[in-house]
C-alpha cells in the first residue's frame, strides 16, 4: 500500500512523498526526473516494502518545483547543492541514523543520486543509477562528442523563459513525444496508457516551472543554435569520486544519453557494476519495472 504525505523540513521546503514499508526499517530512498514524479516508482516502493524483498522503509519524494513540493521561482532556487540539502533533510526525518541502505535514482534524479553520493557517501550503503549521465562523463561528453550535444540540443528548449507555457499547451502536446517518440521492443510505448496519462496530467497540473528550472540552472548544456559552444569544465575531481558501491542500469536505446556516456566511468566510481540493458529506452522503469526491482534487488543482495 502507497501513502502519501507533506513533510516540512527545517530549511523551508515541504517536499510531497509517497512511500511504503514499515518506519524504522532500513531505508530506500527513490529520485525521478523530468517530466516525472514520485509516482514512477510506486511498484518499486511496494516491492521493497514486502519481508520477502527486504521489507524496506520506501520513500520517494517529488523533488522541489513538482507536484505538490515547495517550488520557487527563482531559478537559483534549483541549485544542486539544495535539492541535496532538501533529500538529507528528508532522510533525517526517516532514518534515526540519517542513512540510507539504497539510493535509487533515474533522470534528473540521478543527478542528486551521483551528488549525494559524493557528499554524504558515509551515509549511503548503496547507490543504483538508472539512465543518468555521472556528470564528469557528461562534462566531457558535451564537450567532445558532437552526437550527445546533438542527443541533448532538447535541454535548450526545456530553458527557454516561456518553456513551461508551451509544455502546458493542447493538453500538454509537446510532452508527448518526450516519451513516445522512443519506442522499445515490439510493445513501443503501450506502456502509456490513458490511466497513466491522467497521472501524468495530474502531475503536470501543479506547474512545470521547477522542472524547466533545472534546465536553466545547469551549466551542463551544449550551446544554443547560432552560438558558440559554452566553455564547459569538468567539475573537480573531489567533487565528482564516488566510493559507494554503484550500480548502474543503461537502457541502450535512449535517443537522449547514449552509450558513451558509459566510458571510462570507473575513473570515478571505485566499486562499479554497469548493467547494459538492449531493447529498453530512458523510460526502463514504466517499460520493465518487474525487471528494474530484480536487478535492484540481485545489486543489494550481492556479498
Amino acid at each position: 500500500m502507497i501513502e502519501t504525505f507533506q513533510r516540512a523540513l527545517p530549511n523551508g521546503t515541504t517536499l510531497s512523498c509517497r512511500a511504503s514499508g514499515t518506519p524504522g526499517r532500513p531505508l530506500m530512498v527513490f529520485l525521478h526526473g523530468f517530466p516525472e514524479g514520485a509516482f514512477i516508482w510506486d511498484e518499486l516502493l511496494a516491492h521493497f516494502a514486502q519481508p520477502a524483498h527486504g521489507g524496506y522503509r520506501c520513500v520517494a519524494p517529488n523533488l522541489r518545483g513538482f507536484e505538490a513540493s515547495s517550488a520557487p521561482a527563482e531559478v537559483s532556487a534549483y541549485r544542486a547543492h539544495l535539492l541535496l540539502q532538501d533529500i538529507q533533510q528528508l532522510v533525517a526525518t526517516e532514518s534515526a541514523d540519517g542513512t540510507i541502505a539504497t539510493l535509487v535514482a533515474h533522470d534528473w534524479g540521478g543527478a542528486f543520486g551521483w551528488g549525494y553520493a559524493n557528499a554524504f557517501g558515509a551515509q549511503v550503503g548503496r547507490l543504483v543509477i538508472i539512465n543518468s549521465p555521472h556528470p564528469g562523463t557528461f562534462a566531457r561528453e558535451l564537450r567532445d562528442s558532437p552526437a550527445q550535444r546533438e542527443a541533448s540540443a532538447y535541454m535548450n528548449f526545456l530553458a527557454r523563459p516561456d518553456a513551461e507555457a508551451l509544455l502546458a499547451e493542447d493538453d500538454f502536446r509537446r510532452l508527448w513525444p518526450f516519451f513516445e517518440g522512443m519506442k522499445a521492443g515490439a510493445d513501443g510505448f503501450g506502456w502509456l496508457t490513458e490511466p497513466l496519462k491522467d497521472q501524468y496530467r495530474a502531475l503536470w497540473g501543479h506547474g512545470l516551472t521547477g522542472g524547466c528550472n533545472l534546465y536553466r540552472v545547469t551549466p551542463l548544456k551544449p550551446a544554443m543554435p547560432g552560438h558558440a559552444a559554452p566553455d564547459i569544465a569538468i567539475p573537480s575531481r573531489e567533487r565528482l569520486t564516488v566510493d559507494v558501491p554503484a550500480l548502474v542500469l543503461w537502457a541502450m536505446d535512449d535517443a537522449a544519453l547514449l552509450p558513451g556516456l558509459l566510458d571510462s566511468l570507473d575513473d570515478y566510481v571505485k566499486d562499479l557494476t554497469i548493467h547494459k540493458v538492449p531493447g529498453a529506452t530512458h523510460w526502463i522503469i514504466h517499460e520493465r519495472p518487474a525487471f528494474v526491482a530484480a536487478e535492484i534487488e540481485a545489486f543489494q543482495n550481492r556479498p
